[in-house]
């Protein structure tokens, strides 16, 4: 079996983590071999830096400091476990990668999305992913979703205005990549936006 590398993206609050949870079930119980993670995290080291980059407390983080932090915890989460992974032929499903970064910190942040790549470049290698999920749901529904089932972060506390610019920012680059970035209606019931990620994992998969 070929190895593949599935990226789930979006807003906070759109769903993504609970559908890759039941993705996971399911291609499990038809045999696949997956392993999941999320960013950051993932590793001892990189759950460390994800600590101290949400923390509610360490409200006097730069915005480098920020984007260094999320570079680092990839690049850990990467040579341990992704990498090895992936060369054994398994199937990795991650919540999250280098599209968020340029997204929350590129854009979110105004460092710049050139700026955020070279630190990614560094921190990946020739790692890329051979899909990416795009949970399309508006910014405000999907905060209000989270906040009300979860104890909000620091990213997560920030005001609307910062995830309004992070969500134009994704719409505006999947519209530019279409060919690399599938684009799911997370709107739908749990169900149908699995059944249907479902659906284009495994036409993936059988290539």
């Amino acid at each position: 079996m070929t190895s593949k590398f599935i990226v789930f993206e979006g807003p906070d609050g759109s769903g993504k983590t609970t559908i890759l949870k039941k993705i996971k079930e399911i291609l499990t119980e038809k045999g696949y071999q997956i392993n999941d993670f999320r960013e950051p995290g993932g590793t001892r080291i990189s759950e460390k830096i994800r600590d101290l980059i949400l923390d509610n407390s360490n409200d006097e983080m730069t915005a480098r400091c920020e984007a260094l932090l999320y570079a680092a915890s990839r690049a850990q989460l990467l040579e341990e476990k992704i990498k090895p992974l992936l060369n054994e032929g398994s199937i990795v499903l991650c919540d999250r990668f280098v599209l968020s970064s340029l997204m929350y910190q590129g854009i979110g942040r105004n460092l710049g999305i050139d700026k955020i790549k070279q630190i990614n470049d560094f921190a990946i290698g020739n790692i890329k992913p051979d899909l990416t999920l795009f949970f399309n749901i508006d910014y405000k529904t999907a905060l209000d979703r989270k906040r009300q089932n979860f104890e909000s972060d620091r990213l997560e506390n920030e005001e609307d205005s910062f995830h309004k610019r992070i969500f134009d920012g994704y719409i505006n680059l999947i519209e530019k990549y279409r060919d690399q970035i599938v684009t799911v209606d997370a709107t739908q019931s749990i169900d149908q936006v699995t059944n249907y990620c479902v659906s284009i994992i495994e036409k993936l998969l059988e290539e």
